[in-house]
Order: structure tokens, then sequence, then C-alpha cells
């Protein structure tokens, strides 16, 4: 695997590293296999850094102004392939450089750029208007390269959307449970009232029978007398 840049620095260092911290009682395996381990250590970190070396000379080519929105989805055997041929990175940064800087007609378009593992999978997808990026969002979410216009991601508006519809929603459920709670204390109000009312009724209506009794005895006695 060629290996060149800082990645080769990086990768030089830390192998010397390891031969230089064997164990005084390991074996010569043992050293070995740290080595071995530090190796696939570093072609990880060696990608990582070409990838973040690849990102920044992509975040230096000016982009025209007619593209409001841009990504760059690149497949991981894209990236092996360009870290490995210095002429196919070339190839594929020149192409970049000349898709990002083309105007497009008319203003305000979506590019999303897809690189593949040879210049035949290279391709570009654009889309005009502010209705019609529904697409471009949904094809550029796992993007390695993204840059919007001022407007929100599309994926941050419809989590805000469920998150409103959501509170809305339980708002709704609060205030109809609030008005069943409102209902039903009206009503209990009401039936202790009426169940007072009848109460009263009752005691009413039983002393008023106790005095007709009682008025209707002392008359009988008047008479009989």
């Amino acid at each position: 695997m060629a290996i060149s840049g800082i990645g080769q620095n990086y990768y030089q260092n830390n192998v010397e590293t390891k031969r230089n911290t064997k164990n005084v009682n390991g074996t010569e395996k043992f050293a070995l296999e740290k080595t071995g381990s530090t190796q696939e250590l570093s072609e990880a970190e060696e990608m990582e850094l070409f990838k973040k070396e690849f990102y920044a000379e992509l975040e230096r080519i000016p982009k025209n102004r007619t593209i409001t929105n841009l990504a760059v989805n690149i497949s991981e055997e894209a990236f092996k392939n360009m870290k490995d041929d210095p002429e196919y990175r070339a190839k594929i940064m020149s192409a970049l450089q000349r898709d990002l800087t083309s105007s497009f007609a008319p203003l305000k378009a979506s590019l999303l750029i897809t690189v593949g593992a040879t210049e035949k999978d290279y391709r570009g997808d654009s889309w005009s208007g502010p209705n019609n990026d529904s697409e471009f969002f949904a094809r550029s979410q796992d993007s390695f390269y993204k840059k919007t216009s001022g407007q929100k991601d599309r994926n941050k508006e419809l989590l805000e959307e469920y998150l409103e519809k959501r509170a809305q929603a339980k708002r709704q459920q609060q205030e109809l449970l609030d008005e069943k709670i409102a209902k039903a204390e009206q009503e209990r109000s009401r039936l202790a009232k009426a169940w007072a009312g009848d109460r009263q009724m009752a005691a009413a209506s039983n002393a008023y029978d106790a005095n007709v009794m009682t008025e209707t005895a002392a008359g009988g006695d008047t008479l009989l007398g």
C-alpha cells in the first residue's frame, strides 16, 4: 500500500514507537504482534487523515452562486482508489472543481454529486426551484460533504414539524382531559346540590307532615271534648 504525505509520517512514527517499547521479559513474537496491530491501526487512521485532507481541499473550491444546496456522496471504495491512485484522485478533484464552479439556470439549484470506484461511476444530479428539493434532501442525508443555503435542512424541518405536532396533540389531549374533569366536577356539584336539596325537601316534608298530624290530633281532642 502506498503511503505518502502526513499519513506517512504518522505511520512511521507509530511503528517506530511500538518497536522501541518491547517488554524486557517478552519475546520477539510478542513484539511482532504489537507491530502488526499498530500497522492495522495506522492504516485506519491514515484513511481518516486522507478524508480530512480531501474534505479541506473540497471546502476550498469556490461554489458558483447559483448552487444553493450542495452534497457530495463518496463511496468507501472510491476513497480507497483515490488514496492508492493519485492520478484518479486528481481526475475526481478536477471534475468536482468543474461542476462546483459551473453556473446553473435557473438560479437556486440543488446539486448532488456521486463519486464511485471509477470515473464511469461519477455523476451529478441537480434540482431547480424551492419546491423541487425533496429528492435532494432525501438522497443527501449521509453525504460525505454537504452545504445548504440559509434555509433549514429538510430533516430538521421534518423533525421540528413532528415535535410541534406532538406537542400540539399533547396540548389538545390535556385540554380535553381538563374539560372532562371540569364537566365531571360540575356534574358532581350539581348532584351534590340536588342531593342536598332532596334532603332538605324530605326534611321539610317530614316536618310538614308531623305538624299536620299534631294539629289534627289537637283538633280531634277539642271535638271529642
